[in-house]
Order: C-alpha cells, then sequence, then structure tokens
C-alpha cells in the first residue's frame, strides 16, 4: 500500500535529469568504461526525498570506499505518478542510469522486468535476502532486485507506558484485544483506539494489515480474489476486517473526535497516551521520532490481532528495489552488480542505517538493527524473524483493489455503513477496477 500525492509534469524532466548528469563531466568520461586504470562510474538514480538522497549519496561514499576503482553518481526525479512516467520512458528509450531504486510489488511488474532488468538470481547474496521481499522483485522465476530501506507493517502501534500501568499484555486474538480495550475504557484516562478519519487513508489499517490472518485461515484466498472466485462479502475471514472497524465504534472504543482527527493528531495521542491503540502504518514512527523523541521508548507496536493465537502474525510491506537496467554493459555491469551486491549485505545496511535511521527490520539476514531504533522497528524484526509470522500484504499477492476502499472503511468505522454492507459494496468497488485490468474471470 503506497498513499502518494500525485502531480504531473512533461517528459521534459527525465530529459532534464539525463542532460545535467552527462553535464556534470562525470558520465561519458575515458574513466567510465573501464579506461585509465580501470575505473567506472555508475550512475545511480533514486527519488528525490530527503532520506532517499541521504541514503543513496550514504552507500555511494561507502561502496567507494570498500572499491576505490567504482564512483557512484546520484541523480535524482520525482516522486509519485511524475516519477513512474520518468522510470518506463528512460527504460523504453534505453536511457536509463547504470542503476536504479524503484518500487516493488506491482509497480515493479509494471516496467517489464524480463524485457528491461538484469537478472541476479545467480548472485551469491539472493540466499541471503528474505523471501517475503524477492517475491516482490522476481518474475518468471527469476530475481531482479535487492532491497532498499526496510520493511513497513500495517499494525496497532500502542502506548507501552499505559500498557505497564494498567497490567495490559499485547493480544494475540481479537477477543484479548476487545477485553483491553474494555480495560482502558472503564479506566477512563484514555481513548482505546484511535481513528483519523479527516485523513481517510488512515481508516484502511483494519483491513489490509489484517492480510496475514487472512492468509493464514486461507492460503489459496490471493489467486482466487483476483480470479473472482473470493469476495469480502462473503468471505469470513475477509470480513472479519469490515468487522473489527465496526466494533470498535460500536463498543465506544474510539476518540471523540475520530472523524475530525488526522494522522499527526494520532500519532501525538498514541505517543503522550491519550489514546492506546492505534491501526497505522509503522513508517510512521518517524514523525514520532521527531516530534515526541521524549515519547518514543513509550510506543510499541503489535500485529492486528485474528482468530488463532498460534497463528497471529504480522501484515509487511516489502522496501523498494534497487535494479540494473539490460543496457548496463561491460565492465559498468560488473560494477553496477558489486554495488547490488554491497547493498543486499549487512555492510549495505550499516551504510543505509548511517544515511537514514531505519525504521523496520532489513530484508537481509544477517542486518541487526542498531540498539538506537524506535521500539516499533525492534517489535517488528520479532515478526520477521519469525516462522510464519508475517505475511506480504494482498497487494503484493493480487492486483486487484478498489479506488473506494477508504471511504468505505470511513462509513462502516463511524456507524453510517454496516461491515456486511461495507463490505459488499467494496466488492463492487474492486470489480470495476479488476474489469479495467482485463483479469480473468470479471
Amino acid at each position: 500500500m503506497k498513499f502518494r500525492v500525485i502531480t504531473a509534469v512533461a517528459l521534459a524532466a527525465a530529459t532534464l535529469a539525463a542532460g545535467s548528469a552527462c553535464s556534470a563531466g562525470s558520465l561519458g568520461s575515458s574513466d567510465d568504461n573501464g579506461g585509465d586504470g580501470g575505473k567506472v562510474t555508475l550512475s545511480l538514480l533514486v527519488d528525490n526525498s530527503e532520506d532517499t538522497v541521504r541514503t543513496g549519496e550514504q552507500l555511494a561514499r561507502d561502496f567507494t570506499a570498500k572499491n576505490p576503482n567504482i564512483t557512484v553518481k546520484v541523480e535524482t526525479r520525482p516522486a509519485g505518478t511524475e516519477g513512474d512516467n520518468i522510470i518506463k520512458t528512460r527504460l523504453s528509450t534505453g536511457d536509463m542510469t547504470d542503476v536504479f531504486m524503484y518500487n516493488s510489488g506491482s509497480l515493479f511488474q509494471a516496467i517489464a522486468p524480463q524485457k528491461n532488468l538484469v537478472d541476479v538470481s545467480d548472485q551469491p547474496y539472493a540466499g541471503k535476502l528474505d523471501d517475503n521481499f524477492k517475491k516482490t522483485v522476481s518474475a518468471g522465476g527469476k530475481l531482479y532486485g535487492v532491497p532498499w530501506g526496510t520493511f513497513s507493517a500495517g499494525a496497532i502501534m500502542y502506548n507501552r507506558a499505559v500498557y505497564a500501568r494498567l497490567g495490559l499484555r499485547v493480544p494475540k486474538t481479537w477477543a484479548e484485544f476487545m477485553a483491553n480495550n474494555a480495560r482502558i475504557k472503564s479506566d477512563g484516562k484514555a481513548a482505546p483506539v484511535i481513528q483519523t478519519y479527516q485523513e481517510t487513508w488512515t481508516s484502511q489499517l483494519f483491513i489490509l494489515g489484517d492480510f496475514h490472518n487472512v492468509l493464514a485461515a486461507e492460503p489459496g484466498f490471493p489467486d482466487r480474489y483476483t480470479r473472482n472466485q473470493a469476495k469480502y462479502a462473503t468471505d469470513p475471514a475477509a470480513l472479519l476486517g469490515f468487522q473489527h472497524l465496526q466494533e470498535v465504534h460500536d463498543a465506544g472504543y474510539l476518540n471523540s473526535d475520530f472523524a475530525s482527527a488526522k494522522l499527526d493528531d494520532g500519532l501525538r495521542m498514541v505517543a503522550k497516551g491519550e489514546g492506546v491503540h492505534y491501526p497505522i502504518l509503522s513508517g510512521t514512527i518517524a514523525t514520532i521520532a521527531a516530534n515526541y523523541p521524549d515519547k518514543l521508548k513509550d510506543v510499541g507496536l503489535f500485529a492486528i490481532p485474528g482468530t488463532d493465537a498460534a497463528k497471529n502474525g504480522l501484515t509487511v510491506w516489502t522496501p523498494n528495489g534497487l535494479y540494473i537496467p539490460q543496457t548496463t554493459k561491460d565492465a559498468k555491469l560488473d560494477a553496477a552488480k558489486k554495488f547490488l551486491a554491497f547493498v543486499g549485505s549487512p555492510d549495505g545496511c550499516t551504510s543505509q542505517s548511517a544515511g537514514a535511521a531505519p525504521t523496520g527490520p532489513y530484508a537481509v539476514t544477517g542486518c541487526p538493527l542498531p540498539a538506537d531504533v524506535p521500539q516499533v522497528a525492534k517489535d517488528m524484526q520479532t515478526y520477521i524473524d519469525g516462522q510464519n509470522t508475517s505475511s506480504l500484504a494482498l497487494e503484493f499477492l493480487s492486483p486487484v483493489k478498489g479506488p473506494a476502499l477508504e471511504q468505505i472503511c470511513v462509513e462502516v468505522g463511524s456507524g453510517i455503513r454496516k461491515a456486511q454492507a461495507g463490505a459488499a459494496l467494496y466488492d463492487e468497488d474492486v470489480k470495476k477496477q479488476a474489469q479495467q485490468l482485463g483479469l480473468e474471470g470479471w
């Protein structure tokens, strides 16, 4: 699940990016292709967010320190749809940089990896990458990328200080979760569950973050869902997410301003203990770290509870990937493979941590998190390290996702529409999108 502000600009941005890179004098010189002592300069394209640029520059410095004959020059592109268009255009025109960072999952599939990217399945690091991640950067049984960044999760952030004061334990079933909410409400000092429906995307986590539980109950759900053989309104495991939205509202467990509260309000509430449970994306812990650093240790994370404690686990969104286009040849290709090997190693994780503080676990074996990372990241690590305790979000396993889910979730979570009706409405919403994609069975 990637929530992006979309802008649109002409392809001049791509041309300008390419031209500015060449004008710097580092690309196209005699050193670039193995001349003058075998020195090579690699161009690396990343998005222009502050953390990404810092990470790219740190990786470039640390890699060159270990490989003095290879220099990595970082270029930037916009994020969102504009950046997507630049990636696709540069790949189609053969003008892509030597290495580039881009999405994993469905957007990765949209850039035709088998046609445009270099297969790295035979590289030694392939066996050290997390299996969930590898699924999202593979096509036709071949691996095409290494992870850039860390896992994120759809889960419940909670206030550990309130839990300690009330003697509560992290719940593994929905019944235990609701019992904790009842105890918090009777205490009267905090809202048991935080919702921030003014920013509608935040309403979806009880459903999207519950997918590990759906998959644990029905391993074949993604394929049947994609083929229009399973629906939220008629599948008991999938329907539970909508029912959870309704239940916390009907029990009176929400913050009084749930309809007008925004993301920043929710993060403040869980950090300060004004509310105790916040279903949200784990990456938002970075905002708490910036705005409430003294409260950072008070915020933890647990997976959205299901019906079976033995199968409870975390729904995860994988990191972005780092890829090599097929236009990268000869000495540059060898250098690019070395760069991917570095990024997909413990040394690469250390370098990324130096560039930007991690907010979740890495997807590389042997990459322990720094001791000073948020407790949320440490809590996520236990799920990533466990056996069958994490699963990919549905969007990585099926292309079917309707655009109106967040509005439907607000209605169900506000008591405007019942869970069953909301699920049925969402089934109609995804039907339109599946037909647009031309999927079989719709």
